[in-house]
This record gives C-alpha cells, sequence and structure tokens, in this order.
C-alpha cells in the first residue's frame, strides 16, 4: 500500500500547482454550499470519469469544506502519477490482501475531525452521464469501521463547455443524514443514485 505523504516542500509545491492547473484548465468551477460539522470528518462520495475529479474537489475542500484532503485512488495510478500522495492520495489495490490495509487505513483517517476522505465507489473510470453509478463494496466497510464519526457527503460532477472555449465544473453536494451503517450497499447506492440522477437533471438544464 502506498500512503500519502507529509514533506512541508513538496505539498505546498503540488498545492499550488493542483490550484494552477484546474485554473488554467476550466472556465470556472461552480459549486453549491452545504453546512459543514466542524466537529465531524468528511467521507465524501463522488462519481468518477476523469483525470480531473480528484483536482477538481481538491480545489472545492479548500474553497468551502476546508478539511485535511485524502483520497483513495488504485495503486497503478499513484505509481504514475506520483505527485499525488503529496496532495494527500493513497492507494488501494483490488483483489489483494492490501485492500483491508487500505480500508482500514481510509476508516483511520476518518477518527479525526479535521481529515476529508474522497472515495470513487465505482471503481474505475465511467461517462460523465452514465445512467446507473456503479459501487463496489469497500465503502460500506469503510463506513461500518468509522461509525458515527464522520459527516457523509454526497457528490457529483458535471463538466460542460457552454459558449466558452474552456469547460465549466459543476459541483452539486448534498450532506446526507441518513446513517448507512446499518444498511446494505443496495441501499446506499440508491441513495446516491438519486442525488446523482437529480444533479444530472438540474445540469440539463443549466442556461448560461
Amino acid at each position: 500500500m502506498v500512503y500519502n505523504k507529509k514533506n512541508i516542500f513538496f505539498n505546498r509545491v503540488i498545492h499550488y500547482y493542483v490550484k494552477w492547473a484546474v485554473g488554467r484548465h476550466f472556465h470556472e468551477m461552480l459549486f453549491n454550499v452545504i453546512e459543514v460539522d466542524k466537529s465531524k470528518s468528511i467521507l465524501l462520495i463522488a462519481n468518477h470519469f476523469s483525470f480531473w475529479d480528484g483536482l477538481i474537489l481538491y480545489c472545492l475542500n479548500e474553497k468551502l469544506l476546508k478539511k485535511k484532503y485524502h483520497v483513495m485512488v488504485e495503486k497503478e495510478t499513484v505509481h504514475k502519477l506520483n505527485y499525488l500522495k503529496f496532495v494527500g492520495a493513497f492507494s488501494i489495490t483490488k483483489k489483494s490482501k492490501d485492500i483491508i490495509e487500505s480500508l482500514n487505513y481510509a476508516a483511520e483517517l476518518l477518527n479525526d475531525p479535521q481529515n476529508l476522505v474522497l472515495i470513487f465507489p465505482q471503481g474505475k473510470l465511467f461517462s460523465n452521464y452514465v445512467e446507473d453509478v456503479h459501487f463496489d463494496k469497500g465503502v460500506l466497510r469503510i463506513m461500518q469501521k468509522a461509525v458515527g464519526k464522520f459527516q457523509l457527503v454526497f457528490s457529483s460532477i458535471f463538466i460542460q463547455y457552454f459558449k466558452h472555449k474552456r469547460p465549466t465544473a459543476t459541483v452539486y453536494l448534498k450532506s446526507e443524514t441518513e446513517n448507512f451503517t446499518d444498511k446494505t450497499i443496495v441501499e446506499l447506492k440508491e441513495a446516491y443514485q438519486q442525488h446523482y440522477s437529480n444533479s444530472k437533471l438540474l445540469q440539463t438544464k443549466f442556461d448560461i
């Protein structure tokens, strides 16, 4: 397993690089405001359709959520983009004994109210406008281990160009009040699916 690295110099360099890269690539980033519980960590569940997802949410965290950012990514991705570990990335390897270590590590991070852990439950890249959002079981196991210690937030990201040369990234957030630790992965998926579908409907009505 690859852990996120703490290095003051590299952390700051990559921090400003990510902000610069997102600002340069996108015309703007839009998002709705939610109330953040400062006494709890945040488990952020998001759709996964591009390289930019984690970087967009990194910038959103700085603007709105203001937690210490951590994101679970495939081990192959961390090795390929080595700098990600300096902006909170840690690895998971499916079909490996390391997966338990990764899930336990994510749950431990959620014990600290200063932390945010981003999970892409789809497990791999899917279309930005897919109808059905796939969920791997690992996210529910993390929730069960960190029961009651985090604020669950659903995120749906959509990208469109509208009339601009550069795309606009729109992030729809929902703070979920339901505690899914005693629920099934199907029930968690259905709750996220409802948020995702509502967000996509709003996106198709977007006028700019």
